[in-house]
């Protein structure tokens, strides 16, 4: 059940804030792809998750890592960056290879300050989707031990408290996803995924070409059934985030002089249909990532731990063990 709390919040703030000039894929084409994923889950996937309303509220959220930009010198400081990643022709963020990307974001920025940059100035955006999607899968494991708890602890009263905590973490799981699914959609728009960000001197009057393509061209031509349209088939990655993680953002870099080519071509002046297709797969791209990332959490949160001290998952369905209030953070 989505807490109604949560759906006030999101549609006061969808109201009172505008949508903010050349961020990501603008506020319209984050709710495409966070919507487009969300509509998407395939019956595997706990049914909170799959209604209409959540699907609404997921797509409703997919801009707010954007709408909470100028909040203050110490969180734009901090935050900003984490939505792109200098990627140099050579195909590595100054020297650090996509495929050897170190664990944590602290080994990453001491690798870049080896090649003379650091984590600030080439972006962080592999981390933003690494921690969302492990968060992620940290929602789907307690929910996955609530909701044994709810319908089996021998309590009437517990399996009631069970039952609060679950619908608790069904909210913080649609919200969850909902801001990481900003950062996944980030990874589909090649000019975020680059040092050519906003214009590149071998492709004449392409500076400003950033906004004009996420922004401006979606805002004017790409509508959700289109988006939808574009989307593949699910495809189990069955793999670590790391590894897909890499590879997602190098297929989104592999576009980069094919989005340069099109404008050179005229595809964003107007509306084209090698602009639209071009443009409207990238976003379906985004939904298709974040759509299987979210299969691949729920698939790997069978084998996480909750609790302290930690109590695997699989334990708790298979009815080993019987958590109490206190084990999983209670009273």
């Amino acid at each position: 059940m989505i807490s109604c709390r949560l759906c006030a919040l999101v549609c006061t703030l969808m109201l009172a804030l505008q949508p903010l000039a050349a961020n990501a894929w603008g506020e319209a084409g984050h709710m495409m792809i966070s919507h487009a994923a969300a509509q998407s889950l395939p019956s595997g996937i706990p049914a909170f998750l799959r209604t209409p309303d959540a699907a609404l509220e997921i797509g409703r959220l997919g801009p707010e890592a954007d709408n909470l930009k100028d909040a203050g010198t110490s969180e734009d400081r901090d935050a900003d960056t984490g939505h792109f990643l200098d990627i140099g022709d050579d195909g590595t963020v100054f020297g650090v290879p996509l495929t050897a990307l170190p664990p944590t974001r602290e080994a990453y920025d001491t690798a870049l300050r080896a090649g003379g940059s650091d984590e600030y100035k080439a972006g962080y955006l592999p981390y933003s989707i690494m921690d969302g999607f492990e968060v992620v899968r940290k929602d789907f494991a307690y929910w996955r031990a609530d909701d044994y708890l709810a319908r089996n602890a021998t309590d009437p009263a517990a399996r009631t408290y069970f039952a609060g905590l679950r619908a608790l973490r069904e909210t913080l799981t649609i919200r969850d996803i909902g801001w990481w699914s900003h950062f996944v959609g980030d990874g589909s728009q090649p000019l975020h995924v680059t040092l050519h960000f906003n214009g590149w001197d071998k492709y004449p009057d392409s500076k400003g070409l950033h906004a004009r393509f996420e922004s401006e061209y979606v805002n004017r031509n790409i509508d959700q059934q289109t988006v939808l349209a574009h989307m593949r088939a699910l495809v189990a990655c069955n793999c670590t985030i790391e590894a897909e993680t890499a590879r997602y953002l190098a297929a989104t870099n592999a576009q980069v002089i094919p989005t340069y080519t099109l404008f050179m071509q005229g595809a964003f002046a107007a509306r084209t249909d090698a602009g639209v297709n071009f443009t409207a797969d990238r976003l379906a791209a985004g939904a298709d990532e974040l759509r299987n990332l979210i299969v691949e959490a729920w698939r790997q949160s069978e084998d996480g731990s909750v609790g302290y001290p930690l109590i695997n998952v699989r334990d708790i369905e298979a009815g080993k063990v019987m958590p109490t209030r206190r084990a999983l953070g209670g009273e």
